[in-house]
């Protein structure tokens, strides 16, 4: 079985679905918010499509972005030229990151940071980020916890259907196949059907593993890491306290 990583199918999904200025529950209003101070370079890892970077480019904001996706950054490059904006943009593993710019602030939205499987890929590119900081850099993300913990592997698909601009259809079957509670992640296999006019013309299918973190976990690996000044705020406003109800954290981190 061959997997591809966030491909073609993918990306036209998360290009309907998650548009260009879309904020989720505020986020792209807070990190314009907790940008503003910066004058510099900024930098967006993990940046996807362009739902982010687009309009903080439009507030005047001087960002590049990086993420290991072809298609995906495909998808920005054409949204960024057809505003007329030309932002650096990197295909690169942030494990292996080695851009030719040091950044004021390195920002992570909708918990895209969950998406590294492995603690030991985590930590080695929370490293490579600490390292792209000039010194007294900012690192903010947001973290996420799982709507339901109490969750296991099942043989039921849940299938959503997408119907693109031009007619088509994308039905994507989502399928949770591991789940591991003592290592804190789940996996899922999608597989994702094109059809035009009644006849499948196109498949995919994507390895989809989530890891998630306790706040306050989370915040000892960041200062194991070399990051100080700390500070977690919950559902994307500065300073408030997380509590058991709230499932968004974001972390403001310094590189002294």
């Amino acid at each position: 079985m061959s997997f591809s990583y966030y491909g073609e199918l993918c990306t036209e999904v998360y290009d309907l679905t998650k548009k260009i200025g879309q904020s989720f529950n505020g986020d792209i209003e807070y990190y314009k918010d907790r940008l503003k101070p910066i004058k510099g370079r900024i930098l967006e890892a993990m940046v996807g499509s362009g739902r982010v970077i687009i309009p903080l480019l439009e507030s005047g904001f001087i960002i590049d972005g990086v993420d290991s996706s072809h298609e995906m950054l495909a998808s920005c490059h054409q949204r960024c030229e057809e505003r007329g904006l030309k932002p650096n943009l990197y295909q690169a593993d942030l494990k292996e990151l080695s851009l030719p710019n040091k950044y004021e602030a390195i920002i992570i939205p909708a918990g895209s940071f969950l998406l590294i499987e492995k603690r030991e890929d985590s930590i080695a590119v929370l490293k490579k980020l600490f390292d792209h900081l000039l010194p007294g850099g900012r690192l903010i993300l947001d973290l996420f916890l799982p709507d339901n913990i109490n969750f296991a592997p099942t043989d039921k698909s849940e299938i959503t259907p997408f119907t693109l601009p031009n007619g088509d259809t994308i039905i994507m079957e989502d399928r949770l196949v591991e789940v591991d509670i003592f290592n804190q992640c789940k996996v899922s296999y999608l597989k994702y059907e094109k059809w035009r006019n009644g006849e499948l013309i196109q498949t995919e299918l994507q390895r989809f593993a989530l890891r998630w973190y306790g706040v306050e976990e989370f915040k000892f690996v960041l200062e194991s890491v070399g990051f100080s000044d700390v500070v977690i705020s919950a559902d994307f406003e500065y300073g408030k306290q997380p509590s058991n109800g709230n499932q968004e954290f974001i972390y403001e981190a310094v590189r002294k």
